[in-house]
Formats: C-alpha cells, structure tokens, sequence
C-alpha cells in the first residue's frame, strides 16, 4: 500500500475511500503540513439525507479526525437549478421556504458526525445561496462562462447520459456544473477551501473548480473524489423494499435504521465497518477471519457502531436491545414500529404493512403471504384477506407481525 506524509490520506487509503485525485503528490504535501480546508456541497432536496450520503458524510468526519477543517456547503443556490448528475428527469423546483426548511432539517444530521465551531479544525456550514442569489446575469457570463466551453460541456457523463437517453435536459440544469465551479472558487476565496471532495460521479465538476480557480484566481486547487459503492450483489446502497434508509430519526426510526445495516450482505461487512464506522483497524483485522454463521456477530457490531454515529449512544443501545428481544426473547422490543387501531375494528394485515412502511404496496404484502413469508404470533397467515382483531391481542395487548426473517412489527387494540 502506498505510504502518503499525510494521516489524513493513508486513512482514506487504508479505509477505502479514494477513486480518484487530481494531484495525489501535492497535496499530500499541503495536508502534511499543517490544516486544510475542505468542502462537499449538498443540495437541500429533502428534509434529511440518507445513506446514499453516508460516504460523503463521513469523508469530512476522516478529514477532521485528522486534524482538517470540514466545510459543509449546502446548495441553497443550485437546488433551485439542480445537479443533472445520474437522473434522468429534471427536478422539480422548489420555493426559498421549502429549501431553508429541508437545510434546517439536514443540519442536525451533521452535528451527529462533525464538531462544528470558529476554531482552526472545527467544521462550518455555509450556503452557496450567499453568492449565488446576488449574481449579475451578464457579469456572471462574461467573467465565468467565458472560460468553459460547450464542446467540453457535452462530454461530461451528466450530460452524456441525459442526451444518449434522449432525456430532456433543460439550459437551466446545464449551467450547473458552471455554478458548482464557481462554488469552489467562493469558497478558496471566503475560506481558504483548497479542496473538494465528492462521488466519482461528481469528477467532471471537480476538475472544473480545480482549472476554473487556475483561471481565475490563479490559485491552486485539489479534487478527490470516492468510488461509488454498491453491495457485493451490484445493488445501489441505501436502497430497501422499504424505500430510502433515511438519516433522520424522523424519517427512519434508529431501530430500521440498525436493522438496515444487520442485514448486510456476509462479503460486504469488513468493507462497510472500514467506510461507516469508527472502528480501529486492527479490532476489523480480526472480525475479518470470522466466516460461517460468526460473520452474523460482525453485523451486530456494524449495525451497532453505525447507529451510534447517525443516532447516538442511547439509540443504539435501545435498537441493539430490541433487535435482541424480538430475535431472542418476547419479540416486543421497544422501536418496533406499532399500528394501533379500535377495538372495535378488525384492519387488514396486507394494510397494516403499508401503513408502516413495512412493504410498498398492498401487491407486495399480498405476495409474501401466498409466499408464506408472513406470520401473525407466530403463526403462518395463509389467506390475503387475513385480519388482525383484539382477540389476536396478548396479556400486554400486543399482537406480533412478521414479515419475512428480518421485518417485524406490533399491531396494538387501543
């Protein structure tokens, strides 16, 4: 393995978050020599992140630990214009209210993983809104979109992709890539920022702020970008049956949330204790030699250690405790997900599981029960139309529902 000067790229290295770099030599010099600062901008589209984010995420925590400063950028300017990066579609704009409201959201993710405050390594956030909403419309063009082309513009994969899918892209998307350059020039200027970091997806942009700040300001800059990861099976992270594994405990609760990560494919466990955990290296090295039904202990750990960084050390305990009892003990853990309903009233299982984000669709509850897939107390429910009543209830009141191996839930008579 490669031996840099710096701790902060020997982490990344070791770990496995580097794709790619601009000038690897150069700035493992500047990163030897005492902090820098670094940036990875995210656009305000939702209320939360989710684990699709994560590596990013956590790319700023390594770069603090090792004793940088994280800038935290968030895209109040260039959500209203949107990343054609990976999509297919144009995004849907949003009003100046919905977007402060969804940074509001998204901030309190980051002070789960970052220290944020004025001193020289201690994470800020900042708002590309600040410079982007007072830009001149002409000015802006004269000064910086003399210096990109249209022929270089169209062999980014952003691009690319959207055309060769005969995908509509509209002039205000194609000047994103434009705005995001000019973001890192902001920042080098504002913050001293001499990096940014991102997804391999994210490359072209990247080395478009590093040539723009040449230009410009001759200054020199740095673009380091992560692989993109996908599970051993070639599915994209963060995805579920359930939908997106949300970091918000508003969004996902922290017991789904350790449940996600419990259910780790067996070859990707060392990969994802490295990436998302603070695991020591040499405690991993020796979880690694575990193989056969021991690899199940290792889940526990990552699911535990993730958890404790996204929701902190009393959620995890209680999500690593429920997880315990439902698998082990009465099966009444405290974050399972309960439905209650009247006594009166006798809803139906395959509504119950959509109601709580159990499954997408009444189609799919439908087809884990002719599958056999779902149990009521124990019990296989066999018909489509099967229902659960007060009568279902335990001396606690509780009903148990299992979906699958792995998706449980409480149906609760109130």
């Amino acid at each position: 393995m490669t031996r840099f000067k710096s701790d902060f790229l020997n982490v990344l290295t070791e770990r496995g978050y580097i794709h790619q770099c601009t000038d690897f030599e150069a700035l493992d010099a500047k990163a030897a020599k005492g902090p820098l600062s670094a940036y990875i901008g995210f656009d305000a589209t939702a209320d939360s992140l989710h684990v699709g984010s994560l590596m990013q995420i956590m790319i700023l925590r390594r770069l603090q630990q090792t004793g940088h400063r994280p800038i935290v950028l968030m895209g109040g300017g260039t959500t209203k214009v949107g990343d054609p990066s990976g999509k297919d579609e144009t995004r849907q704009l949003m009003s100046d209210e919905k977007i402060a409201s969804n940074i509001a959201g998204i901030k309190v993710i980051f002070s789960n993983f970052l220290t944020f405050g004025s001193g020289t390594i201690e994470a800020i956030m900042v708002n590309n809104a600040d410079w982007l909403d007072g830009l001149a419309y002409i000015p802006f063009l004269r000064d910086v979109g003399a210096h990109f082309t249209i022929n270089r513009m169209l062999t980014f994969d952003s691009v690319k992709m959207r055309l060769e899918r005969e995908q509509p892209l509209t002039f205000l998307e194609f000047n994103y890539m434009i705005l995001q350059a000019y973001d890192f020039v902001e920042l080098a200027t504002r913050h001293n920022c001499v990096l940014q970091m991102g997804g391999s997806d994210q490359w072209g942009n990247i080395v478009n702020g590093v040539e723009l700040g040449r230009r410009v300001r001759n200054v020199d800059l740095y673009g380091l970008t992560t692989p993109l990861i996908t599970t051993s099976s070639g599915a994209k992270m963060g995805k579920t049956a359930a939908g997106a594994v949300w970091l918000r405990p508003e969004r996902l609760s922290a017991y789904d949330y350790w449940q996600f990560w419990r259910n780790t494919e067996d070859a990707d466990v060392v990969r994802f204790l490295k990436l998302f955990t603070d695991m020591p290296m040499a405690e991993i090295a020796k979880l690694e030699k575990l193989d056969g039904q021991e690899i199940n202990e290792a889940k526990k750990i990552l699911a535990y250690q993730a958890t404790l960084l996204a929701h902190g050390e009393e959620a995890a305990k209680q999500a690593h405790e429920t997880a315990r009892e439902t698998f082990e003990g009465s099966g009444k853990g405290a974050g399972l997900k309960v439905y209650e309903f009247p006594r009166n009233l006798t809803p139906a299982i395959i509504d119950i599981a959509v109601e709580l984000g159990i499954t997408t669709s009444k189609g799919e509850a439908k087809r884990m029960i002719e599958q056999g897939g779902v149990k009521l107390n124990g019990n296989a429910v066999s018909e489509v139309t099967a229902t659960v009543s007060s009568h279902d209830m335990d001396a606690e009141g509780y009903a148990r529902l299992s979906f699958g191996k792995k998706r449980h839930a409480l149906a609760k008579a109130v």
